[in-house]
C-alpha cells in the first residue's frame, strides 16, 4: 500500500475454550514462537506474548491491511491446529469463541511489554476474570455479561 502509514497498537486476549488449564509451561514456549510466527505472515509485529494456562495475552504492531478480528481468528484457528496436531493434551484443543482488544500508544509500550510478560506475577493477585473486567472498565467499554468468557473459578 504505496503512500500509507500507520502506528496500531493492540493487545488481543483470549481464553481456552472451557477455561480449562491446558497450556502447560512445558509446552508454553513453543506455542508462544508459532504464534508469533502467525502474526509475522500477517506482515504485523509480534511485540510480547505470554500464554497463560487458560488465557493469552499478545501485543501486536498492526499491519494497516489486516483488521484485529481477521488477525484474532487467525491465530486463534491456527494456534488450535497446531497444538492438536502435537496433541499436547487429550480430547480436542479449542480457544473460547472471542476476544478482547485493547488499543495503545507507542508512549505505552514499555508498561504494556512488561504487563504482558509479567503475567504469571499479576496472577498471583488477581483471576482471570478480575483481570479483564478491569481491562473492560479501564477502556470504557460496554459489554453484556452473557457475551463474556466462561468464568470457571
Amino acid at each position: 500500500m504505496a503512500n500509507t502509514y500507520t502506528q496500531l497498537y493492540v493487545q488481543i486476549i483470549f481464553a481456552v475454550k472451557d477455561r480449562a488449564n491446558h497450556i502447560t509451561e512445558q509446552h508454553r514456549e513453543e506455542l508462544e514462537k508459532y504464534i508469533c510466527g502467525i502474526i509475522n505472515n500477517k506482515k504485523s509485529k509480534p511485540l510480547a506474548i505470554f500464554c497463560n494456562p487458560d488465557h493469552t495475552h499478545v501485543l501486536i504492531g498492526l499491519h494497516p491491511s489486516f483488521s484485529v478480528s481477521d488477525i484474532a481468528r487467525d491465530i486463534k484457528a491456527n494456534s488450535s491446529r497446531f497444538i492438536n496436531e502435537k496433541k499436547w493434551i487429550r480430547g480436542k484443543f479449542n480457544w473460547q469463541d472471542g476476544f478482547g482488544a485493547f488499543s495503545y500508544a507507542k508512549s505505552q509500550l514499555n508498561n504494556v511489554v512488561k504487563y504482558v510478560l509479567n503475567q504469571p506475577f499479576h496472577h498471583k493477585k488477581k483471576s482471570f476474570r478480575e483481570e479483564y473486567m478491569e481491562f473492560l472498565k479501564k477502556f470504557e467499554i460496554d459489554f453484556d455479561p452473557q457475551y463474556l468468557f466462561e468464568w470457571i473459578e
